[in-house]
Order: C-alpha cells, then sequence, then structure tokens
C-alpha cells in the first residue's frame, strides 16, 4: 500500500512541476502555452534540445531552478518503480510462504484438485463445518479468486507428484478429484492411491461409463454431478415436501433444521450406553434417525434399546448448537 501511494504521489508531482514550469515560463517570458510546456518537459528530461525562443536572465535563473526540481524528481520516481516493483514481489513470495507454512501444519485435511465451478462450490460448502482444506489449481487466472475465499492452495498440475505432496496428501484424510475430465481424474486417483494407500478418495465422473475405471485406480466413492443433478430433479417431482426438508436440513439455511452425523469415541461418556439412558433426547431435544454400525450396517429408527458402541457413527436431526453439544460428548476429540 505505501509502494502504490507512492506512485499517486509521483503523477500529482508530475502534474505540479509540469505546470509550475509551464505557468513559469508563460509568466516571465510571455511566451505562448505550448512552447512554455515545451520548453519545460525537455528542461526537466534534460534531452538538450535548443531553446524555443531567446531566453532572458530571469528566464535562465528560473530554468536552472526547473532542473534542479526535475532532476531530483526523476531520482524519487526511479526510487519509487524499483520500490513498487521489488515490494510487489516480496509480497508474492512473503505471501506464498506463509501459506506454505500454514499447510505444512494441516493433518487429517482434504484436498480439492480443480477449482471450477464444482470445486469452489464443494469448497464454500466443506468450509462451512468447518474443514481443514488445501485446494490445488494450475490456472494462475484462478489465483485471485481463491485469495478472495481464503482457501489454502498450491498453484500447479495435479499431476505432478510434487504438488500432491506440497498440498499434504501424505498427511491428508481425503482427497477429491473434480478435475475437467475423467481420463486427468483417473490418473489423479491411480497417483494419489500410490501416495497415501489410506486416503479417503472421491472422484467425479463426467460419464456414467468411467466410474467402474475410477473405482478400479482406487476412488472409493464415485459420483457423476449430471446423474445426481436428474435424481434429485426427479424427487423434487415425486417427493416435493421430503427434498424440501433435506434442503433445510443439509444447507445451512435454518438452525433449528440440521442433520449431522458424528462418530462416536472410545472416550465418549455414552460409550455402551442404551439410547434410553443416552439423554439426548431429554437433554439435546435431538432425533437419532439412525446409526452406522463398526461394520458399516445401519440402523435405522434404533430403538430405546439399541448400544451405542465405539466406533458406531450417529445420525441426528435437530438444532445446530444442540448438535454441537452432542458432538462435544459423543467425540470430545472432534468437538474440539
Amino acid at each position: 500500500m505505501d509502494s502504490e501511494r507512492h506512485l499517486i504521489v509521483s503523477f500529482l508531482l508530475t502534474l505540479l512541476i509540469v505546470g509550475f514550469g509551464t505557468a513559469g515560463y508563460m509568466a516571465i517570458e510571455g511566451w505562448e502555452l505550448l512552447d512554455a510546456f515545451y520548453m519545460t518537459v525537455i528542461t526537466m528530461g534534460t534531452v538538450g534540445y535548443d531553446e524555443v525562443h531567446e531566453i532572458s536572465k530571469t528566464g535562465r535563473l528560473f530554468t536552472v531552478l526547473l532542473i534542479f526540481f526535475g532532476v531530483g524528481y526523476f531520482v524519487y520516481l526511479a526510487g519509487v518503480v524499483v520500490q513498487f516493483m521489488v515490494e510487489g514481489r516480496m509480497r508474492t513470495i512473503m505471501g506464498r510462504r506463509r501459506l506454505d507454512k500454514k499447510i505444512d501444519r494441516l493433518k487429517n485435511h482434504y484436498i480439492v484438485c480443480g477449482y471450477g465451478r464444482i470445486g469452489r462450490v464443494l469448497c464454500k460448502n466443506l468450509q462451512r463445518k468447518p474443514l481443514d482444506l488445501v485446494v490445488i489449481e494450475k490456472n494462475r487466472e484462478l489465483v485471485p479468486v481463491m485469495d478472495e475465499d481464503k482457501v489454502l492452495y498450491v498453484c500447479g498440475d495435479v499431476s505432478d507428484e510434487a504438488n500432491l505432496i506440497k498440498a499434504g496428501i501424505k498427511r491428508a484424510k481425503g482427497l477429491v478429484a473434480v478435475l475437467a475430465t475423467d481420463a486427468d481424474n483417473v490418473f489423479l486417483v491411480l497417483t494419489a492411491r500410490q501416495l497415501n494407500p489410506d486416503l479417503n478418495i472421491v472422484a467425479r465422473a463426467c460419464q456414467v461409463e468411467s466410474k467402474a475405471k475410477l473405482r478400479a485406480a482406487g476412488a472409493n466413492n464415485v459420483e457423476s454431478p449430471y446423474e445426481m443433478g436428474g435424481v434429485s430433479m426427479a424427487q423434487r417431482i415425486l417427493r416435493p415436501t421430503v427434498t424440501n426438508f433435506l434442503d433445510l436440513a443439509f444447507a445451512y439455511k435454518r438452525k433449528d433444521i440440521q442433520m449431522e452425523e458424528i462418530p462416536v469415541s472410545p472416550s465418549s461418556a455414552l460409550s455402551n450406553v442404551m439410547l434410553k439412558d443416552s439423554g439426548i433426547r431429554q437433554q439435546f431435544n435431538l432425533i437419532i434417525i439412525a446409526i452406522k454400525k463398526s461394520d458399516d450396517s445401519m440402523l435405522f429408527n434404533p430403538s430405546f434399546e439399541t448400544l451405542i458402541k465405539a466406533g458406531d457413527t450417529v445420525i441426528a436431526v435437530g438444532e445446530e448448537a444442540n448438535l454441537k453439544k452432542l458432538e462435544d460428548i459423543l467425540n470430545p476429540l472432534l468437538g474440539g
């Protein structure tokens, strides 16, 4: 900001000195505006052209004064330009270093590869949780957009393993592949799975036929935005009330209706406690609609005698604040 202010000051000084010189020659020598302006410019520029008219002694003294102003001004202007270039470069370098340090400190974060239309919407929804994110995007024109959205990013091609490693893939919990083509996503999934065998990978498929290839490459889940969009539109026709309720539960538009899944930690006070004894309904006014067991089986509308065990995932509906309180009890580490 200081260097930008100096540039503005330099521009104003240019107008001031040129105006002063032009007015001075017009007043002292009685020259026309164009002749006075021309004489001021060649004097400040020290180019050595001939004087436009015969000049008086007073005019010569004024010219000497103007030369001192001109030389001093150009020295100042050169310093301002160099400062602007150096500071701009330094801001870029220091900003990148700050980003790298923040990324280096992350653990169990998520890497989103691609910051196009889908990638940006995806990141905005994930940030509501909030979750730690790192974006990898090769299009440098999107850097200002990522800065505006306040996401950590690595600007580079995901086909280069160095960029994945720089994004902390070996410490990451999950990766989302939303590149432009299925071929790019398949290659990315193969590379990511090789670098981190335990990574949870979600991939986008533009073509339905590519789903099998992405799963074979190592993706845990594959989604087709076009297929999902068609199913969603059909459900809005068949079950409009249900879809409206789900919109409210997932879109963060209302704090009194939210749906959340909460893993049960072994250190939880409710581990090995029956639902009827947990006090979830009485204390938090929440509805438990399902419990996912550690073997991936799903208990819908569990009975009041269902035992909550470590490794289960509780799916609850209710107010956002109460869901957060339940999260603090079921998984203290996650809640903190």
